[in-house]
């Protein structure tokens, strides 16, 4: 215990001559001042760590700290994008200096094309992150041969299936793949890009149309004979061919070819090697991918901020993925309700058992007038609940929880010909062409409860005259046939495929049998 004292009182002692002395210890005194050992300490003696700044070579600690601010991060900020413009400049002044002075290869065709030069092919100064070893999958070399070969059949799968429906197919997949099964390469679409090099090569806005929309050309009819076989519709050049069962050759997979390849992507998806391998590689990728953010996410700024008259308010960005129906926010459907209740309220808009019902009688029906109408009573706004449950997905589509609503509002099959859903449309549409740079594609559903369900979608469209620059349709159709099975609306399958694709097929043999579909197709993209 006394020894203990003792040498507390030390240690007191020289802390006590060391502040007479004037050091602080802030970093300005050197490592000789202070106590090395004290005897019968249990502490170790102390040790300057090497390449810390020793005897006063310390800088301050404004200056030193990496996570303080600098003293004039403006400046400092100005710098960094200026050293990036020279980098840049010299890079592309660099670039058309090789493409100047290039001269190809006299050793052959094969040469000549790996050494040939392409804009395309030449990137900003960026840093790039390389990984080096034997092995840098992570996986056991057997699973990794395993994981190889079903990646590799995958892609030949779809290979296949994008060469029927005459895509263009990734040319660089297509070489790798060409490697592996030492085949022919194949032909496909290759799109041509165009080379746009100035300013005046992009035009800053599009040029409107000044006709009406619903002129169009009429072609003459083709006389080409098409019906059903076993689910697929095939084309006949004519009633001969028909009757000698001689279709035009066109590509399709067959039944028996897409079971067997479903099942063996199924089979693919269900393997473990092969599971723990994507796993791997995409975790891999996605942080490589991070990590080239943090190294050149200010030269892509920089980058991005000398392109002229570009940023994110004016460059073409195209909503591929919105419902008709949802295409406006609550508030602005909040706002066309209560307008169409207070200058319609006394149109007919629906018809039921009792008879004819007006929109004011819709509304008193309910116990609701325009005032009690709310943004939360819509309860038409998506939750993060929303897209994983179906049934909720579409109960949001009727405002107030009311089917009536959604059939007077949005529909376009209904008792006023879906004048209403028009007209909201048409009011999102304009939104959109003041903002001069947003486009949609805008769903549409066709059921293939009836064949004439198209033909009442392009009526809606032409006489409510529903266009836009900005907006072009997509189709789609939701798989309701076990409703419809089960309500006996329809015998079999076959039924649902021939109200679908039937005024379809007629409308491209003969585009006068169905005048105003053919109109409306226009500006169908999908």
């Amino acid at each position: 215990m006394d020894d203990h004292v003792a040498n507390t009182h030390d240690i007191h002692s020289c802390i006590k001559n060391n502040l007479e002395n004037g050091e602080d210890g802030d970093g300005d005194s050197s490592s000789s001042r202070f106590v090395e050992h004290i005897a019968g300490s249990d502490s170790p003696p102390y040790t300057p760590l090497p390449g810390f700044a020793q005897n006063g070579e310390a800088v301050s600690n404004e200056i030193s700290a990496p996570y303080e601010v600098p003293q004039f991060p403006i400046e400092v900020i100005e710098k960094k994008l200026a050293i990036q413009r020279q980098i840049s400049s010299r890079v592309a002044k660099d670039i058309e200096e090789k493409r100047s002075h290039y001269e190809p290869s006299f050793v052959g065709s094969v040469q000549e094309e790996m050494f040939k030069l392409d804009e395309h092919d030449f990137v900003p100064h960026f840093q790039r992150v390389a990984i080096s070893g034997e092995d840098t999958s992570g996986v056991p070399l057997e699973d990794l041969q395993q994981a190889s070969r079903l990646l590799v059949q995958a892609l030949h799968i779809r290979e296949r299936y994008m060469e029927m429906s005459h895509q263009s197919f990734p040319a660089l997949t297509a070489r790798f793949l060409r490697s592996f099964d030492d085949k022919a390469p194949h032909h496909y679409n290759h799109i041509e890009h165009e080379d746009k090099k100035t300013i005046a090569d992009h035009p800053v806005h599009a040029p409107p149309s000044n006709t009406s929309p619903w002129e169009c050309e009429m072609p003459p009819a083709k006389g080409y004979i098409f019906a059903p076989v076993r689910g697929v519709f095939q084309v006949y050049r004519d009633q001969a061919a028909r009757d000698a069962d001689n279709p035009l050759p066109y590509s399709y997979p067959h039944l028996d070819t897409f079971v067997q390849d479903m099942n063996r992507l199924c089979a693919m998806i269900a393997d473990g090697p092969m599971k723990s391998f994507c796993y791997r590689r995409l975790s891999y990728l996605s942080s490589k991918y991070q990590l080239h953010v943090l190294l050149n996410e200010l030269r892509e700024l920089a980058s991005q901020k000398a392109v002229p008259h570009r940023d994110f308010y004016n460059i073409r960005k195209v909503d591929t993925h919105i419902h008709a129906a949802s295409c406006m926010n609550q508030k602005h459907l909040l706002r066309f309700i209560k307008k169409t209740l207070k200058n319609h309220a006394d149109e007919v808009v629906t018809c039921n058992r009792d008879g004819e019902m007006t929109l004011r009688q819709v509304f008193q029906s309910m116990n609701l007038t325009s005032y009690d109408l709310t943004v939360d009573m819509l309860d038409v706004h998506a939750d993060r609940n929303t897209f994983h449950r179906f049934d909720k997905f579409n109960a949001k589509y009727n405002p107030i929880g009311e089917s009536r609503l959604r059939e007077v509002f949005l529909k376009t099959d209904n008792y006023l010909g879906g004048k209403y859903f028009a007209r909201i449309i048409k009011e999102v549409s304009s939104d959109l062409e003041e903002s001069k740079y947003q486009n949609a594609e805008l769903r549409l559903s066709i059921y293939g409860k009836s064949a004439d369900e198209w033909d009442k979608l392009a009526k809606w469209a032409t006489t409510n005259n529903v266009y836009s620059d900005n907006v072009r349709w997509l189709i789609q159709i939701p798989r309701l046939y076990d409703i419809f099975r089960t309500n006996q609306l329809m015998v079999n399958f076959q039924e649902l495929l021939t109200n679908i694709f039937h005024p379809l097929f007629e409308v491209t043999n003969d585009p006068s049998s169905h005048p105003e579909l053919h109109q409306f197709l226009q500006y169908v993209i999908g």
